[in-house]
């Protein structure tokens, strides 16, 4: 992988920072829904936001 500018590195932590508070913010949401459909939108979209915040970590890897 190239060497990332500063600038760079700043947009992805920012997108890192991003990812973290969608999971969070769908986990949360999932466990205050009573309808078992809505329920797993929400955990499935906290899975493909936690699979964009791996994604990201292992650019950096």
């Amino acid at each position: 992988m190239a060497n990332l500018t500063n600038k760079e590195l700043m947009a992805i932590e920012d997108q890192l920072n991003s990812e973290q508070l969608l999971i969070k913010k769908y986990k949360a949401y999932a466990t205050m829904c009573s309808d078992p459909q809505i329920r797993t939108k929400f955990e499935n979209y906290a899975s493909e936001h936690q699979n964009h915040y791996n994604i990201l970590l292992n650019q950096l890897s």
